[in-house]
């Protein structure tokens, strides 16, 4: 089953429900800088993230610095934002 790629105006009426969130690569794909207290901290919301992402077999691009996490979500099958990139950057929102 092929994925559709959301449009440039679908992508970003959908942007006023992830605050925080910016577009990235051109409109590509969805970036968020998270901060927190530690390394532990950024390790333990990383662990959480891996376990939605596989529920929802939609795995980010992502980098940890100590206690920095940054979070790019992309949809590789359709080279382009999807609502599963929404959909996981709102289920990622929840966990912060």
């Amino acid at each position: 089953m092929a994925i559709a790629r959301l449009t440039p105006d679908e992508a970003a009426s959908l942007m006023h429900e992830i605050p925080g969130w910016e577009m990235a690569r051109d409109s590509a794909a969805i970036r968020r800088n998270f901060r927190f207290a530690d390394f532990s901290a950024a390790w333990a919301f990383m662990s959480r993230v891996a376990l939605l992402a596989e529920v929802q077999d939609h795995h980010p691009d992502w980098s940890n610095v100590y206690n920095r996490v940054m979070i790019e979500l992309t949809t590789h099958d359709c080279k382009g934002l999807s609502e599963r990139d929404f959909r996981l950057a709102t289920a990622i929102d929840a966990l912060v």
